[in-house]
């Protein structure tokens, strides 16, 4: 029997969230505006469109409208895949630029100035549970900095590519990640407070 890289001895998918890898003739057929084609899209895809948009938005309500939101445009736009990177590749980037836009729309990104955006912040009181949550570490941050973080040190975006999606300069994404990574160093390492 001849096995496929993405499948460990029992033959199931050992590939997750979006490297997964998608069968030509399923892409075909969502080209086509097959909908089952789709669920088996949402089926393999989905929770890590849900996990990114969490992550980046911070908001459970948000990151369920983004997934909802990334499928119904994936239905309009699949036809414009042209197979030149991963599917998932192709889909991660559609689940980042809707979870920007989604935070541009709230306007909880229209600081754009590191300083102002760093200087918001409240110390707060953290217990030591919290401290070790790494999704409570990154609701800490400002959401521009939050999806910058995100973006970098979990996702593998490159400043360059992190820059065009902002709308800024490679510099400014680094002065973002130094600050964020900076500001949840510091809350990590903090003593645990009295209550």
């Amino acid at each position: 029997m001849n096995r496929s890289a993405d499948t460990d001895v029992s033959g199931l998918n050992t590939l997750s969230g979006f490297a997964q890898l998608v069968d030509a003739t399923v892409l075909a057929r969502a080209q086509r505006g097959d909908m089952q084609a789709f669920a088996t899209l949402y089926a393999r895809f989905g929770q890590p469109c849900y996990g990114l948009a969490l992550r980046l938005t911070g908001n459970v309500t948000q990151a369920e409208d983004l997934v909802q939101e990334v499928f119904l445009k994936l239905i309009d736009t699949i036809r414009s895949y042209r197979g030149e990177a991963p599917f998932g590749a192709w889909l991660k980037r559609m689940t980042a630029n809707a979870a920007i836009d989604q935070l541009r729309k709230n306007r909880r990104l229209s600081d754009a100035d590191p300083e102002a955006m760093f200087a918001n912040l409240d110390a707060g009181e953290t217990s030591p549970a919290q401290r070790l949550d790494a999704i409570s570490l990154l609701q800490r941050l400002p959401p521009r900095a939050r999806a910058v973080v995100v973006l970098h040190e979990l996702e593998g975006y490159t400043h360059t590519e992190i820059a065009k999606l902002f709308g800024q300069s490679e510099s400014y994404s680094k002065s973002i990640l130094a600050r964020g990574l900076q500001r949840l160093h510091a809350v990590a390492a903090a003593p645990p407070t009295e209550t």
